[in-house]
């Protein structure tokens, strides 16, 4: 999940502040044509492969090109074994509410037809569908669980203990999935790549700021970190944290809109960034990089070639 910040070069200050915005934002804003049946589940025979589109609410977004291309040989040979789910739009127009790796390898193996269940639901019965059905039947990552989360809770005005009982989980358990979405782009990709897991990222929940959340990240991935010494590592850096501040005598802390628009920037750059500015409105960002490597990877994130 890369944050392009290019796109910014330029912009004013209010630009700046009216961008700052979570990671489910892609998610928001898509229209989802509307049907008004009840919910009824019909067994077809065939539906044609070029009919059906991709559920803009599909909670996965990861689909492993290998594996897909090994379940795509496996059509070729032994043909689809279990049937996808679509909604009807309209005639000739069906949406996916499961089956999309299925869907995906069918059309690779040059599949012209595929077997499908039909249902028809209303506009909110329609996202619970979805996300119900692949949460339940695919192996997502904690990202895209959380993001299902978090679109059922905006697209369906429901509150953690709702979508917990919608999906026969505790609530805890959605609350730290939800979690998950406050942690730097990098990390969450981090997550969805399968390179740290779960716990390892709730740990970095408990620092503060993004340049530690980066920093104890980096080295749990370096070294390889459990998840205990990650949570050793955070409860260090707390400790260094509190001790600094106890030590001023005058902190020069940022307004909350620039301390957000410094984390922003160190977020999308994956490293430390400073953002001093005075009452005049002109100002210092100062960016650390490690090595000339990582400078270069700095550069790329700019757009700078």
């Amino acid at each position: 999940m890369s944050v392009n910040k290019k796109a910014e070069v330029g912009k004013g200050i209010s630009a700046l502040l009216g961008n700052i915005s979570d990671e489910v934002a892609s998610f928001k804003n898509v229209n989802i044509p509307a049907v008004t049946k009840e919910v009824a589940t019909t067994p077809i025979g065939t539906i044609n492969i070029n009919q059906i589109e991709v559920n803009p609410k599909q909670p996965r977004r990861d689909f492993d090109p290998e594996a897909l291309q090994s379940l795509s040989d496996s059509i070729k040979l032994h043909g689809i074994i279990q049937p996808i789910t679509v909604i009807q739009l309209a005639p000739n127009k069906y949406q996916l509410i499961s089956g999309e790796r299925r869907w995906r390898a069918s059309k690779l193996a040059g599949i012209t037809h595929i077997p499908a269940y039909i249902r028809t639901a209303d506009n909110q019965a329609q996202i619970e569908l979805a996300l119900l059905e692949n949460l339940q039947r695919e192996d997502l990552n904690a990202i895209e669980v959380a993001l299902s989360y978090k679109t059922l809770m905006d697209e369906c005005n429901l509150t953690h203990e709702e979508v917990a009982d919608r999906m026969h989980k505790n609530r805890s358990s959605v609350t730290n999935h939800l979690r998950l979405l406050k942690l730097p782009p990098t990390i969450q990709q981090a997550v969805r790549d399968g390179k740290l897991s779960m716990g390892h990222a709730r740990s970095l929940l408990g620092v503060e700021h993004i340049e530690q959340q980066l920093y104890a990240f980096n080295e749990t991935i370096n070294k390889e970190l459990s998840v205990r010494q990650t949570e050793q590592l955070v409860n260090d850096l707390k400790k260094v944290k509190k001790a600094k501040t106890s030590s001023k005598i005058v902190t020069n802390e940022l307004p909350p809109a620039y301390k957000k628009i410094q984390d922003q920037i160190s977020s999308a750059l994956s490293t430390k960034v400073k953002l001093d500015r005075k009452t005049n409105g002109a100002g210092i960002i100062t960016v650390d990089f490690a090595n000339d490597n990582d400078l270069e990877r700095i550069m790329t994130a700019l757009g700078i070639n």
